[in-house]
């Protein structure tokens, strides 16, 4: 019951792998208000920059077309031609526009993620094909909050647009009766001026909309204690395991180690808490430690010592110091060659005298 009830309550903040895989599988920060501002803002610069050569291309193309309607051939291959060039005429003098407006639309989700490659979201689920998980996702909490969001959104926009274009109501009122050449002028003025506010309001809109959505998803992909512990067991291994493998790696030690001591030349003591086996023979640079122990392997060393009866010196200084700073099958450093040369020295000493008698 426990464990179940860790699994449900998703109370820890995520780690950066879980957040890493999240964006993977293409489930990222998307705001559609955020995407919406970039292209209304780029349709407001596409306006501005490339309204007046745009209408003057295209008034040039239909004035010609109009003004020689009379002349314009009616066959049906003269009439794919015409066609052809007049859509190719249209096409290059919107691509620019066009082309501000694509970005836009990429730039939109590229602020809000890194741009990701994932098939997950187009694999078929049966989900999104039930009735039953459709209707919750319909009357779910999300889908209320969105709806309120549009009302509040479309509130404020409009209440915007009624604040710009009311003082003109009386301008707009008269277009009417105004020259056709006048309203054009006065059409381009009041729409940059209504899209500048609407796009200066839901600039606003769409900051506060991604901190909204970023915390939802963060909030998605909380973990509860199980799943970090999972987590860490998959990419740092199981502590069961390691240490497993820790205890059979000192075990393999300590039997290679009381099998080298049958060869050592002398055995150190602490007597009982530290041992140290050396090895020395004519040749080597220095004598090697073949096995170290404290304790309780420190009297196994001792007593296989004893039972081959490989000398046993007791010299407690030297022996804290060799296993404090020799390791197994390496050379005792330079500053205790003298201690060790004098043990070894009486170690021969006593082994020739033995030979002797």
């Amino acid at each position: 019951m426990a464990e179940e009830q860790d699994n449900a309550e998703k109370t820890e903040d995520p780690t950066q792998r879980r957040l890493d895989e999240a964006i993977k599988r293409g489930d990222v920060v998307k705001s559609q208000e955020v995407n919406a501002w970039f292209v209304l803002a780029a349709a407001a610069l596409a306006l501005l920059t490339f309204a007046a050569p745009m209408g003057s291309q295209l008034t040039a193309t239909f004035r010609g077309l109009i003004a020689n309607s009379y002349r314009l051939p009616a066959d049906g291959s003269a009439l794919l031609h015409l066609m052809r060039e007049i859509g190719i005429e249209t096409i290059a003098a919107i691509a620019l526009p066009f082309l501000l407006l694509v970005l836009a639309a990429l730039g939109g989700n590229a602020v809000q993620h890194r741009l990701v490659w994932s098939t997950e979201a187009l694999a078929p689920k049966l989900s999104r094909i039930s009735p039953l998980a459709g209707a919750k996702r319909l009357f779910s909490k999300q889908s209320l909050a969105t709806f309120v969001k549009g009302l509040v959104k479309l509130a404020i926009v409009g209440a915007v647009a009624t604040a710009l274009l009311w003082p003109a109501r009386k301008r707009l009122e008269g277009l009417v009766a105004t020259d056709p050449a006048a309203i054009i002028p006065f059409t381009r003025s009041m729409s940059l001026k209504l899209l500048g506010g609407v796009v200066a309001i839901l600039a606003i809109i769409a900051a506060i909309d991604y901190l909204f959505q970023y915390r939802e998803w963060y909030e998605r992909q909380k973990m509860s204690l199980r799943e970090i512990k999972d987590e860490f067991k998959e990419s740092e291994g199981d502590p069961k395991i390691k240490a497993k493998i820790r205890q059979l790696r000192q075990s393999r030690l300590r039997k290679r180690m009381m099998a080298a001591v049958p060869g050592a030349t002398v055995v150190i003591t602490n007597p009982t808490h530290f041992a140290v086996a050396l090895k020395w023979e004519r040749g080597m640079n220095a004598p090697i430690c073949v096995a170290k122990g404290q304790d309780l392997i420190a009297l196994k060393i001792r007593e296989v010592a004893e039972a081959n009866r490989v000398p046993v010196v007791e010299n407690p200084p030297l022996a804290r110091t060799l296993h404090a700073t020799v390791d197994i099958d390496g050379e005792i450093p330079a500053e205790h060659y003298k201690a060790v040369a004098e043990v070894i020295s009486y170690v021969m000493r006593l082994n020739g005298a033995l030979r002797r008698s």
